[in-house]
């Protein structure tokens, strides 16, 4: 038990020291579409509603994320309105971020098989912190555990909060699709004890799909193969996620891929195993993750869970010209 704390407090110091923070991931990213790039808002169109939920290293139960997200295209904005809200718990809650956002996408028709999509994301964060929830080494007695007094500084102030800026592009055919976000445009000073921004995040997204089946099939039951791509870096730490997924019928899945890369060396970090449901008839989606950790790490902390859900309700004006993006459904 006395290990487990000592582990939760070593996380947790890594978020209040000098080192650069980094955002929470999800590893089902186009299953909380707006979360990576804001120019998604209103790109099926019709409302819709995601809600995530992702439990990482859950032997130690300290990591947890939570995401909701609302979205629909607006035919006299020519684009769509979004609404985004997250959470992320550290150390049982003891080091907490909140963010809302509010996301506008302008749509614009190129040609008839071409489009771009132009996001802007403004976000209210507040960091905050349990400082009497945390344990310290030195309050360690050898016979009675942590009844000692510590003599850690706590911080003055325990909450951080600013406003953050984030903007997205995104292009697709029928058949492709591409995009650019740079989140933390402002690099918003978040830091407790020193007086470090948060870097600013950069990520590319990109992916194909593939018609699988008998041309008469894969028209009725959507039967489609889709590799896909993401890389971010932030704060001199890139990571890349490639995976290929599938959609077939009310079934889908994939597997996936996570490559840590760093300016000295690179390090695996986690295979990806994915798996939902789709049905063609119903407005809701549902889909589970599990990430097997390959670092050095290794498999002892539990990897990670993750759920989304998203149910997507009923158009109430006319849709755009432009054809859907072909995401995996999950």
């Amino acid at each position: 038990m006395a290990v487990k704390r000592l582990l939760t407090i070593a996380f947790v110091l890594l978020g209040l020291s000098s080192v650069y923070g980094q955002d929470p991931h999800f590893t089902q990213f186009y299953a909380n579409p707006l979360y990576l790039n804001p120019a998604f808002a209103g790109v099926k169109q019709c409302p819709k509603v995601n809600v995530n939920y992702r439990n990482q290293y859950p032997s130690l139960g300290v990591y947890q994320t939570y995401s909701a997200s609302f979205d629909q295209y607006v035919d006299r904005l020519n684009g769509g309105l979004g609404v985004l809200i997250m959470q992320d718990e550290a150390a049982n809650g003891a080091l907490a971020l909140t963010e809302a956002s509010l996301i506008y996408s302008y749509h614009l028709t190129v040609t008839r098989d071409f489009s771009i999509l132009f996001g802007a994301q403004g976000t209210f964060r507040q960091r905050s912190l349990d400082w009497n929830s945390l344990t310290f080494p030195d309050q360690i007695d050898p016979f009675y555990g942590f009844v000692k007094p510590t003599n850690e500084i706590a911080p003055d102030n325990a909450t951080n909060s600013h406003l953050d800026l984030t903007f997205g592009i995104l292009g697709f055919t029928e058949n492709f699709y591409a995009g650019f976000t740079a989140s933390h445009v402002t690099e918003p000073e978040e830091a407790f004890l020193s007086n470090n921004s948060l870097p600013m995040k950069l990520s590319a997204q990109m992916g194909a799909t593939i018609p699988i089946g008998r041309k008469r099939l894969y028209n009725s039951l959507d039967n489609l193969l889709i590799p896909h791509v993401v890389f971010q870096s932030q704060g001199g730490a890139n990571q890349l996620t490639g995976g290929l997924s599938f959609n077939r019928g009310p079934i889908t899945g994939g597997m996936g891929y996570r490559q840590a890369l760093g300016a000295i060396s690179t390090n695996p970090d986690a295979l990806v195993f994915i798996v939902g449901i789709a049905p063609n008839d119903v407005p809701w989606t549902f889909g589970y993750s599990y990430d097997y950790t390959i670092s050095p790490l290794k498999n002892t902390l539990g990897g990670a869970h993750e759920i989304s859900m998203s149910y997507l309700f009923p158009c109430r004006s006319s849709r755009t010209r432009y054809s859907e993006i072909k995401c995996p459904k999950f």
